[in-house]
């Protein structure tokens, strides 16, 4: 059998196992959509648009985030300029409760349904649980918006504050595959992270998990990746490509190449077809507009508008402007708090 065909034949089979019946891909499947040539890569988009469509609908779920404590993180993770042990530009700041709400507000004037508090912790101490509680009342007082928290790993007694405070959705990143995990972060344990997805979950708190790509790995740890995510299912996955920090270990990695860049779109959106897939950190360096263009049709079915945490990204404006003009409906809100 020839290199063309075994090409052609996971493509017909991923029409077939996920398109038709909705069943994800396995590792070992992924690993063959990632090893596609450069000249396949429209096909695959296409595809996984169309799984997109058919599993997802059209619409666009839009995100804010915001950092409520930004620096001075006790981790080692290699990518983030906000651990204190590098030497970043990334200084320590805390965010006041009046700030909060008012970036609130702007992102649900951007037509985003979800706010994300975000904190650079190892994992939240009591001051920072409550300011959090406070930001969350203050905000609803005034914003109809729902609310996501990212503060890192969690106790099972933070766990069920969270849930009482209403926050629907928690992110917390595996970042990349098991098996590639220490080579990126010392500190604490990949184990660490699942433990604290699980009792979000339990807790009736939606799942948000992604990573990052680009950060060394190689494409059987890319589709290792896809395999985690698809045993712990969350709800979300954003999607996020290296953008280097200077003064981090990572800081001298080649950005990804945006063909590699959007089969890994393709791939995941291929193991994970009815799972929120989220355009985040690093999508403007890597992909560029047209970049953006192309993901949105080839799998990806939530944006992060505006700034990120330590970097800029593309003005809110222009992503909505091109939803439209892909004529995305952006997703109205249901909160489930």
């Amino acid at each position: 059998m020839t290199q063309i065909s075994v090409q052609s034949d996971i493509v017909d089979r991923a029409r077939t196992q996920v398109l038709e019946n909705g069943e994800g891909l396995t590792q070992s499947q992924v690993l063959e959509i990632l090893r596609l040539p450069e000249e396949r890569l429209e096909e695959a988009l296409a595809l996984a648009h169309e799984v997109r469509m058919a599993w997802c609908g059209p619409e666009v779920e839009v995100e804010g985030i915001i950092s409520l404590k930004t620096g001075g993180c006790p981790e080692d993770c290699h990518f983030c300029s906000q651990s204190g042990l590098f030497e970043s530009p990334v200084r320590a700041a805390r965010l006041d409760i009046p700030s909060l709400v008012e970036a609130a507000k702007q992102t649900a004037k951007s037509g985003a349904t979800e706010f994300c508090i975000v904190a650079a912790v190892r994992g939240p101490d009591e001051r920072l649980l409550a300011q959090v509680a406070a930001g969350i009342e203050a905000i609803r007082n005034e914003v109809d918006i729902d609310i996501a928290c990212s503060l890192g790993m969690l106790t099972q007694e933070q766990v069920d504050q969270l849930s009482a405070m209403g926050v629907h959705r928690y992110n917390h990143n595996l970042e990349t595959a098991r098996s590639y995990f220490p080579k990126v972060v010392t500190t604490h344990t990949w184990e660490e992270r699942w433990g604290t997805l699980e009792m979000v979950r339990a807790a009736g708190m939606e799942v948000c998990c992604g990573g990052i790509l680009g950060m060394g790995e190689s494409l059987e740890q890319r589709a290792e990746f896809t395999a985690d995510l698809a045993a712990l299912e969350p709800d979300e996955v954003p999607l996020n490509f290296l953008n280097p920090r200077p003064g981090t270990p990572f800081g001298n990695l080649d950005v990804l190449p945006p063909s590699e860049a959007l089969l890994a779109v393709a791939a995941f959106r291929l193991a994970l077809p009815r799972t929120i897939l989220r355009f985040a950190g690093g999508r403007e360096i890597t992909l560029g507009d047209l970049g953006a263009q192309k993901g949105i049709l080839g799998g990806i079915n939530a944006v992060i508008v505006g700034n990120y945490l330590t970097t800029l990204g593309r003005p809110a404006e222009e992503d909505l402007d091109l939803l439209g003009e892909l004529r995305m409906p952006i997703k109205a809100l249901n909160s489930t708090i």
